[in-house]
C-alpha cells in the first residue's frame, strides 16, 4: 500500500517526530511510505493537492493542539474529493475523543488511540491482507454507518523495537532543529498533563540512545531538543548522557525537560564544566504554594528544587528556563505574584507564564467542574476562570507573562527590571505595574520593534517618583545600547551624548587602541559614546559600547568605562 504519514507544523523549522518513527516501524512490512510535513499557514487546497499528487491508498494525520481545526478541515475536505481514500488520525489531541469524533467528520476511516507504533502497523497490516481491523488495540474504526471502538492494549515494551529513523535516514536534519527523546511516559502524576495517565517509564537502552545522539551531534545539528518528560527521572542514567554528551558535542544546544528537584551534587559538578550556550534545562516550578502542589497531585521537594535552581544558577552555565502555571486550583492572583517574586530572586534566564491548560486526557479535565475551573472548549483549552481567580485577574497575569516574554525573556531591559523591582519592592510589584501601563498604551495589541518597545516603557518613568526618575532613565538608556546599535546622530532621547573635548578625545584614543587590538581578526568594529550621570554613585561617566560583527556569528557588545 501507498500510504503518507503527514503533519501540519505551527512553524516549518519544526521537524516531526512521531512521523518517522512510525515510518521505521511500520517499514518493516511490505509498505511504500511517505513523509510530508506542511504548515498551518499554507492553504488548505495547496496542501489538499500535493497530498492527492502522490496517489496514496491511506493518508495518517498526526494531530496536535495547534493544528487540530486545520486537520480537520483538511480531512473534510479530502473525503469529499476522494471519498474512497482512507484516512487514519492519531496523535495526544484526538487519543480522547471517542466516537464523536468520527461521527462528526464522516472522512475519518479509523483513530488510534495514545501510543502510535503497534496500531497502526497492525492496522496497516489487516488493511493490507483486505480483512477489517477487530483485534487492533486502541483502535475506533468504522465499518459503513457504524463505528466500532476496540479495547485498550499495551504499549511498546521495548522501544529498540522501532528501529532508529535517525539512522535510517527519515528525520530531516537540514532545519537546525531535531525533536528527540530517550525515554516515554513520566513517573509524575500532575494533573494537568497527560502523562499522568502513564506513570511508568521506558527507556531505550543506551547504546541505542548513544548511537542516535551520536549521528546527531556528528552532524553538528544546531538545536536538539529532548521531548522527554523528566529527563533526569534517573539521576545516574541522566548524568552517564550528559557525559556522552559533553564529551561528543560539537556545535549543538540541547534543551532538557527536567526535574530539578532530582539533581544531586554529582550531577551539579558535572554541569559546572559544561561550556556557555550548550544546554538549556526547562524547569516546571508551576507553583510555590503546597496546599496546590497537593491538589494538583505535584509531589516534589519544592525547598530542595529551589536550592538547585540556585545551585545551578551559581555554579553552572547552564540556562535556565523556569514554567510557572496560572489559574490552577485554590490560587489567588496574589498566590501566583508571590510565586513570581520566589522565582525571579533566582535569577531564571527565562521565566515563563502560562495560564493552565484543560487538556483533554488530564485528570484536571475530568475534575475541572468539581474544581470549579471554567475553560475554552476550543484548542488550547486555556483556563479563563477558576473559584479564585477571575478572567481579570488571569488576564493581569498573562500580560505579567507577555511582558516578561517582550523584555526578560528576550535578554532585553533586565537591568532596567531588576532596579524597578527594588523601587517597586518586588518583582511582582515591578512587573504588575509595568504590564498594565504597556497594557493601557496598547502595547500588547500589536508587535512592538525593539525601539518602540523602549519607548514605551520610556513612559512608564513618568509613573515613578520623581527622584527615581533619573537614574531609571539612565538605565534605560544603558539596556537599550546593550541590545540595540546605537547609530551617533541617530541616537533616541534617552542619551546625553554631549561629551566635551577632553572626552571625545579618550574616546577617539579608545576606538583606536580596539581597533589595532582586533586587527586582522575579521572582526567589523562600530562604537557609540554617551555620558551616564547615575549609574556610579552620582559620578560622571562616559561609557563606550563597542559593537563588534564576526562572520556567521551573532553580533557582540563590549563596554568600556572611560577613566576621564
Amino acid at each position: 500500500m501507498r500510504i503518507i504519514l503527514t503533519t501540519l507544523h505551527s512553524k516549518f523549522i519544526h521537524p516531526s517526530l512521531a512521523l518517522p518513527y512510525l515510518a521505521s516501524y511500520c517499514a518493516q512490512d511490505d509498505h511504500e511510505l511517505i513523509i510530508r510535513e506542511f504548515t498551518v499557514h499554507e492553504p488548505k487546497e495547496v496542501v489538499l493537492a500535493a497530498l492527492l499528487a502522490e496517489a496514496p491508498e491511506v493518508i495518517a494525520f498526526s494531530v496536535y493542539l495547534w493544528n487540530r481545526s486545520e486537520t480537520l478541515e483538511l480531512v473534510d475536505l479530502l473525503a469529499t474529493v476522494q471519498p474512497e481514500l482512507r484516512i487514519v488520525l492519531g496523535g495526544p489531541e484526538v487519543s480522547f475523543d471517542g466516537d464523536a469524533l468520527l461521527t462528526a467528520h464522516p472522512g475519518v476511516t479509523a483513530l488510534v488511540r495514545g501510543e502510535g507504533e503497534l496500531p497502526i502497523r497492525a492496522l496497516l497490516q489487516v488493511w493490507a491482507s483486505n480483512s477489517e481491523p477487530q483485534a487492533v488495540p486502541r483502535l475506533i474504526w468504522r465499518r459503513g454507518t457504524e463505528i466500532i471502538e476496540n479495547p485498550d492494549g499495551p504499549f511498546l515494551a521495548d522501544l529498540d523495537t522501532i528501529p532508529s529513523p535517525f539512522s535510517d535516514g527519515r528525520v530531516d536534519l537540514t532545519r537546525g532543529f531535531v525533536y528527540y527523546e530517550t525515554s516515554r511516559g513520566c513517573p509524575y502524576r500532575c494533573s494537568f498533563c497527560m502523562s499522568a495517565r502513564d506513570s511508568s517509564v521506558r527507556s531505550f537502552s543506551m547504546a541505542r540512545i548513544k548511537a542516535d545522539l551520536g549521528l546527531l551531534l556528528a552532524a553538528q545539528v544546531p538545536r536538539i531538543k529532548f521531548v522527554d518528560r523528566t529527563f533526569n527521572y534517573d539521576p545516574v542514567r541522566a548524568r552517564e548522557l550528559l557525559s556522552f554528551i559533553l564529551q561528543h558535542n560539537r556545535s549543538s544546544h540541547l534543551h532538557f525537560e527536567i526535574g530539578a528537584h532530582l539533581i544531586d551534587e554529582a550531577t551539579i559538578a558535572l554541569l559546572e564544566g559544561v561550556p556557555p550556550d550548550t544546554f538549556q534545562f526547562e524547569i516546571g516550578v508551576q507553583s510555590t504554594l503546597p496546599a496546590t502542589l497537593q491538589q494538583i497531585d505535584r509531589h516534589v521537594a519544592l525547598d530542595r528544587l529551589l536550592a538547585n535552581v540556585r545551585a545551578l544558577r551559581q555554579r553552572t552555565r547552564v540556562n535556565l528556563h523556569l514554567d510557572l502555571i496560572a489559574g490552577l486550583p485554590g490560587e489567588t492572583v496574589a498566590d501566583v505574584l508571590g510565586s513570581i517574586d520566589t522565582v525571579m530572586d533566582l535569577q531564571p534566564h527565562q521565566l515563563q507564564i502560562e495560564p493552565v491548560k484543560v487538556l483533554p486526557g488530564a485528570p484536571l479535565r475530568d475534575d475541572a467542574a468539581r474544581l470549579g475551573l471554567r475553560f475554552d472548549p476550543n484548542p488550547p483549552y486555556t483556563v479563563v476562570g477558576s473559584e479564585t481567580i477571575d478572567f481579570n485577574g488571569l488576564e493581569q497575569l498573562r500580560q505579567i507573562g507577555r511582558l516578561l516574554d517582550l523584555t526578560w525573556n528576550s535578554d532585553r531591559l533586565q537591568g532596567f527590571l531588576s532596579r524597578l523591582a527594588t523601587v517597586q519592592g518586588s518583582w511582582s510589584a515591578a512587573l504588575t505595574a509595568l504590564a498594565a501601563d504597556l497594557h493601557r498604551q496598547g502595547a500588547f495589541r500589536h508587535p512592538l520593534s525593539q525601539t518602540a518597545l523602549f519607548q514605551a516603557v520610556a513612559k512608564h518613568i513618568e509613573e515613578l517618583p520623581q527622584q527615581q526618575q533619573a537614574v531609571m532613565r539612565e538605565v534605560l538608556a544603558y539596556d537599550y545600547a546593550l541590545c540595540e546599535r546605537v547609530l551617533t546622530g541617530g541616537e533616541t532621547d534617552f542619551f546625553d551624548t554631549g561629551l566635551n573635548a577632553t572626552e571625545l578625545d579618550a574616546v577617539e584614543s579608545a576606538v583606536g587602541r580596539k581597533r589595532q587590538e582586533l586587527s586582522g581578526q575579521g572582526v567589523k568594529l562600530q562604537h557609540f559614546a554617551a555620558i551616564f550621570y547615575h549609574l556610579d554613585q552620582g559620578k560622571r561617566q562616559v561609557r563606550l559600547f563597542y559593537y563588534l560583527t564576526r562572520s556567521h556569528q551573532p553580533r557582540s557588545i563590549e563596554v568600556e568605562i572611560l577613566a576621564v
